[in-house]
């Protein structure tokens, strides 16, 4: 969402100061303060939000691990080059996700169970 406009320094983008100007009002939300929210809510109700870190979801095989930046020859086509595993871009990178997030339920002995949420999967994490 913050990107620069688009163009070079010959040929600008257009509107770039009103491009810099929303990125940094989307900046000044405070993405730390709704984490820091969630996680207080989430004590209270008994829960825990575990923060997983995104990086290489994209490139990561959800089948086989394999980790190439060439499996993602488009934005939206994942086509693994080590074991042939094709689907949606996001949704490869969500289940990466989420095995990192099952993952770290497991790192810190929690239950775990996998439920179907209106077509999405959902993860729930419980003091075992």
């Amino acid at each position: 969402m913050t990107g620069s406009a688009r163009g070079t320094v010959e040929q600008p983008g257009r509107k770039v100061r009103q491009k810099a100007g929303l990125n940094t009002s989307i900046l000044d939300q405070g993405w730390g303060m709704l984490t820091q929210m969630l996680g207080y809510k989430l004590r209270w109700a008994g829960g825990r939000l575990l923060l997983v870190d995104p990086a290489y979801t994209s490139q990561i095989c959800s089948v086989c691990g394999a980790v190439d930046a060439g499996n993602r020859p488009t934005q939206a086509v994942f086509r693994c080059r080590h074991c042939g595993h094709e689907d949606h871009a996001d949704v490869n990178a969500a289940q990466n996700i989420l095995a990192r997030g099952l993952a770290a339920c497991e790192g810190l002995h929690y239950a775990k169970e996998l439920q179907s949420t209106a077509g999405h999967a959902g993860v729930v994490c419980f003091a075992a």
